[in-house]
């Protein structure tokens, strides 16, 4: 029996030494498919290309799930949380054009990985920094940002509130206390993904702000300023307001119209009834002040026509003259939208 066991060993050697050399080669390219994979999708590369294409599918909670990247999310003096607001999908710019620059190891063990791409299709780069995170399933390499991507944009709306980023309007008085008292310019700022290109404005029914497009491509903050000065109706609205206000000075029959800019004085006797009218309106020009929209000592001219006579000769004869006036004005806008207009 022992030699006919012995005999049926080498059929079975042979029979089994296929399947423990496949076995083998599985097992290499298993490690090989590993290694190309933690060199590749789970490098710190990779990781980072991971977010960078969040942001270019305008996947903001995709990207915000990345570790590290709201969990390490630069905070206010104090601990306080900057505003969310604008960790949005629907405010994200154009990224396109991702391509791995560089990637460096420095001391410590943290990744150092940069990207170009284009923003809003114009050239531009960044920097992140990585660190290990430990291994999936103990085997694949895991990462985490060191330094959140996010950044925090610093909004100052000169003359105004609100502004426009990327289509979304804001009030920067929203994240003011209740009980700061009204200023004429405000300030605020909010977390942002990056790298985006914001387009900030300011559009309103009386004022504007050309756009201004800001490239974020730093952790920190970058800083932007909305300069809002009144557009054509709100000049015209003045306009309209201080030719009002002229026209009814000059329905008064008197030398000198109260509380009007414009009058004379006439030595010789008068007739009848001065009539005037504004042979030219000071145009309005308007320019943002410390507090009000503010329009400089202007000049105009009033006509006056009325009938006197001579004290020296008795002469009688029509004085028909135009008389120079200047007026300044200063505007506010009130909360309902209408004009507070104080002349000066």
């Amino acid at each position: 029996m022992a030699e006919g066991t012995s005999a049926r060993k080498p059929p079975l050697l042979r029979a089994i030494l296929p399947f423990v050399l496949v076995g083998v080669l599985l097992v290499v390219a298993l490690f090989s498919a590993i290694g190309a994979l933690n060199q590749n999708v789970y490098s710190a590369a990779g990781f980072v290309r991971q977010y960078l294409d969040a942001i270019a599918r305008h996947d903001a909670a995709g990207a915000l799930a990345i570790d590290g990247v709201l969990d390490g999310a630069p905070t206010m003096t104090g601990g306080k949380d900057y505003p969310h607001t604008l960790l949005r999908s629907s405010v994200l710019g154009s990224l396109t054009g991702i391509a791995l620059a560089d990637e460096t190891v420095t001391g410590d063990g943290t990744h150092t990985v940069t990207y170009n791409f284009r923003l809003d299709g114009k050239e531009s780069t960044m920097t992140f920094t990585v660190e290990d995170a430990g291994r999936y399933a103990a085997v694949f390499n895991r990462w985490r940002f060191a330094v959140s991507p996010l950044a925090v944009l610093q909004v100052s709306v000169l003359h105004g509130s609100t502004f426009t980023v990327n289509g979304l309007t804001l009030d920067t008085r929203a994240h003011e206390p209740a009980e700061r008292a009204e200023e004429f310019s405000h300030q605020a700022s909010y977390l942002v993904f990056a790298p985006t290109a914001y387009a900030v404005s300011h559009t309103s029914p009386l004022l504007q702000a050309s756009p201004n497009k800001v490239p974020v491509v730093v952790p920190g903050t970058t800083a932007v300023t909305v300069d809002v000065q009144p557009n054509k109706s709100f000049v015209q609205q003045v306009q309209n307001e201080l030719n009002g206000f002229l026209d009814d000075c000059a329905k008064q029959t008197v030398l000198k119209p109260t509380n009007c800019p414009f009058g004379i004085d006439i030595d010789d006797r008068v007739l009848n009834d001065p009539k005037w009218s504004i042979a030219k309106y000071p145009p309005v020009t308007l320019r943002a002040g410390d507090g009000t929209f503010d329009m400089p000592d202007t000049e105009g001219l009033a006509r006056i026509v009325v009938d006197v006579q001579s004290l020296f000769d008795g002469e009688v004869s029509t004085r028909d003259e135009n008389v120079e006036f200047a007026v300044g004005l200063s505007v506010i806008i009130n909360t309902d939208g209408s004009l507070r207009i104080q002349l000066h």
